[in-house]
């Protein structure tokens, strides 16, 4: 097999002027302060070292890079400019008020790529400016130099999409482009995916199948194991982390999306009579289908802890539209802290720093050894919410314990635009908290690396998962 490695040397000190210079660029602006020139000196040389300095990305749900030359994909059938808005902005353009057959033609293969901005026109006015527009409108500047998306521009951007996905385009988008070191992938197709570059698309295993429902076609066949009773489960879940979690980087639960967050430590005994029901196409009550979903959560937590594999867990906002419940996510931060109580030995990552209840987790941080929050997606649900978010983090919870990004994308190329909002994010961040006084200069400095990369290299043992996954067995 070929060598994946990522050589951490060579990320930060291969990075070209030109890379670094263009990056710098995107990251250019009136945010900037050069009211007097020490103040000058300071801002530019904090904004070079984020530009140059290598992010690790902890979160996305990149389909494979074969899948996507091939014009396969999990969210459309079209393979033209559309996609580029088939995750996250095209929440916000139903919410703007779309109307569905625009919505449908826009995204539709049968719709001639040049066509398609008589779909967006309408409602690309009102949501250009999220977080998600904004991700998407960068990337196609970067990408594709073009100034913006416009009805002038579609041609040129439809042409770029095009000489863009060719094999390696990947590797140059987050790491030539980007400036990334390695990502983590929640597969959503499998339970864990095996990823032809796992050096650049580290993978988690996704536990929410093991505990949610449970998803016995997805686990068991590949186990080989048939399941008559709870021990059978058991069974195939041990298999999982046997067989993956060598080459894992965590373990990843979206169950938040569905239930709240209040797990009791049920055991086996009591869960075996409900998990019978459930496999014999009985109807469960709600309080018996908790206590299956409880007792294999924690089932599944443990088998991670003994792996020394991080547990990953979705707090706060919901992807989609039209179907939030506010006062389940409202709840997520006191279950937080009932987790970490619970189970001292285990290092959660709780993500998307539970927006928008995020001053809570910023408290379970503070007290929480094993408590850990990670920025993914939070960037662009809300830019300036992420700029206070790590304002308050940074003064109030131990720095070593904050990842700073995961695009948390599908398609691959509004990861870069992502990831110059969250550059221009923690430089606001930091030179704010210098600018107000709460922050030493040098200490903003210091804490660029940490936060960037730091973090999460040792959080995820990243070392020594690097090494092994330059050997893989399904390559």
């Amino acid at each position: 097999m070929k060598s994946d490695k990522i050589s951490r040397r060579s990320t930060i000190k291969g990075l070209s002027a030109a890379s670094s210079a263009a990056l710098l660029g995107a990251m250019s602006g009136p945010w900037v302060n050069t009211s007097n020139a020490a103040a000058s000196d300071f801002n530019e040389k904090l904004a070079a070292r984020i530009a140059e300095t290598p992010l690790i990305d902890t979160h996305e749900h990149l389909i494979e890079e074969e899948d996507r030359l091939a014009g396969k994909n999990s969210r459309i059938q079209a393979n033209d400019w559309s996609f580029l808005f088939s995750h996250y902005i095209n929440s916000d353009m139903i919410t703007a008020g779309m109307p569905k057959d625009q919505y449908d033609a826009f995204f539709s293969a049968q719709t001639d790529p040049l066509q398609k901005w008589d779909c967006l026109e309408s409602v690309w006015p009102a949501v250009r400016n999220t977080g998600y527009g904004q991700a998407v409108e960068i990337a196609v500047r970067e990408l594709y130099n073009v100034d913006s998306i416009s009805r002038e521009n579609v041609q040129t951007i439809q042409d770029r999409y095009l000489q863009t996905i060719r094999p390696g385009f990947y590797r140059t988008v987050l790491q030539e482009r980007a400036n990334i070191e390695s990502t983590q992938v929640n597969c959503l197709s499998a339970p864990f995916g095996e990823t032809n570059q796992p050096g650049l698309l580290m993978q988690d295993i996704s536990i929410v199948g093991m505990h949610m429902g449970p998803n016995i076609q997805a686990y068991a066949p590949k186990a080989g194991v048939e399941v008559n009773d709870l021990s059978d489960w058991h069974r195939v879940i041990d298999w999982w982390f046997d067989h993956y979690g060598p080459y894992a980087v965590a373990v990843k639960s979206q169950a938040a999306y569905s239930r709240q967050l209040d797990y009791d430590d049920v055991p086996a005994e009591e869960a075996e009579a409900p998990f019978k029901k459930r496999l014999q196409g009985e109807s469960l009550s709600g309080a018996e289908r908790k206590k299956i979903e409880d007792h294999l959560f924690w089932y599944s937590v443990r088998k991670a802890t003994e792996h020394n594999l991080p547990v990953k867990l979705h707090t706060g906002y919901y992807a989609g539209q039209n179907g939030m419940p506010m006062s389940r996510i409202q709840g997520n931060p006191a279950a937080v802290t009932d987790l970490c109580k619970r189970s001292p030995e285990t290092n959660f990552v709780f993500m998307h720093i539970c927006y928008p209840f995020y001053e809570e987790m910023i408290a379970a941080a503070k007290h929480y050894t094993n408590c850990h929050i990670d920025m993914c997606w939070s960037w662009i649900i809300s830019p300036v919410a992420g700029v206070n978010f790590l304002k308050q983090y940074l003064v109030t919870a131990p720095a070593n314990k904050v990842l700073t990004f995961g695009g948390d994308y599908i398609p691959v190329e509004p990861v870069l635009g992502h990831a110059v909002i969250a550059r221009r994010g923690i430089f606001n961040a930091l030179i704010q908290l210098v600018g107000e006084g709460w922050l030493h200069p040098d200490a903003a400095m210091d804490l660029i690396e940490p936060i960037m990369n730091g973090n999460a290299r040792r959080i995820f043992h990243l070392q020594e998962k690097t090494r092994r996954l330059q050997n893989v067995p399904w390559l």
